[in-house]
């Protein structure tokens, strides 16, 4: 097995990713979501290993990579430059499978659905990271479903999506970072999420502070004014059955946006890559070889 460290230019950020595993292997990328960095996919990665090429990276905002101070830095158009950019040079010329968590896989739905790497994406799993315009239109159509339910729906969901409206705010979200959430977070996905081996992480604190920036870069242009996005390439979703913070029914329209649509259930909290990393690898594997 092979392990690699590389930096990327994307824009003039700056980017930390990683290459391991079967250099003979399929070509697989894995994208993390928020607060998170490459490394919450080492378990998942240890699994698929002998069999793929593995390429993760820390996306900007996170981990080692630079971390734009200006909010309009963190554009989706700009995070799948940053993805175009890691594959261009990783994985130059070559076809690819897509793995993406939370914003991971949110921000994957951009190149899935768009721009010049929908030719080379082989297929996407996504786990817990509905496309924000799939949101925009799921949230049109529910509202006006007064007689199925929709509003009630669509009020549970901005239950679970607490924390969005937070992160609006100025300020507050860095400032909760700064004044020692990084240090309880481990605590947190122990008690909260079952992740049994939670440990503190020294990129904690800058991952949380600067990652907010996603929220406020997209979230209100997107579900305000959705574009279609469809997926070309097969679609894979994993929904989470406890996840506490992305509802199912987010993805009940999803197979009007991609072709063919593979859906999997785990008993498993938000982050099931750290809980049950060998089902995730299982289903990822399964998916890919079918």
């Amino acid at each position: 097995m092979m392990y690699s460290t590389h930096r990327i230019t994307s824009n003039n950020i700056s980017l930390h990713a990683v290459t391991e595993g079967n250099p003979d292997g399929i070509p697989l990328v894995l994208v993390h979501g928020y607060p998170d960095n490459h490394r919450v996919w080492d378990k998942v990665v240890d699994a698929l290993a002998s069999d793929f090429f593995l390429v993760r990276y820390d996306v900007r905002g996170a981990g080692l990579s630079d971390k734009p101070v200006r909010t309009r830095d963190y554009r989706l158009s700009l995070l799948a430059k940053d993805l175009e950019a890691v594959v261009d040079q990783l994985l130059p010329n070559r076809q690819f499978h897509i793995v993406a968590h939370d914003w991971g896989s949110i921000q994957s739905w951009e190149s899935v659905g768009s721009g010049p790497l929908q030719n080379r994406i082989l297929s996407f799993t996504s786990i817990s990271g509905p496309c924000l315009d799939h949101v925009g239109a799921w949230l049109r159509t529910q509202s006006s479903n007064l007689t199925g339910g929709g509003p009630m729906r669509v009020a549970k969901q901005l239950l679970k999506s607490w924390y969005i409206f937070l992160f609006q705010l100025p300020v507050i979200p860095e400032a909760i970072w700064s004044m020692g959430l990084d240090r309880k977070w481990p605590v947190i996905l122990q008690k909260r999420e079952g992740v049994a081996d939670a440990c503190f992480s020294g990129a904690q604190k800058e991952d949380g502070r600067y990652g907010v920036q996603l929220y406020r870069a997209n979230f209100l242009s997107r579900l305000l004014r959705p574009q279609p996005r469809f997926a070309s390439c097969p679609v894979q979703l994993i929904i989470l059955t406890q996840d506490s913070y992305v509802g199912a029914d987010l993805f009940g329209q999803l197979n009007q946006w991609a072709g063919k649509l593979t859906q999997v259930q785990l008993n498993a909290p938000h982050w099931a890559q750290l809980t049950e990393p060998d089902a995730v690898a299982s289903a990822v594997r399964s998916f890919i070889r079918s």
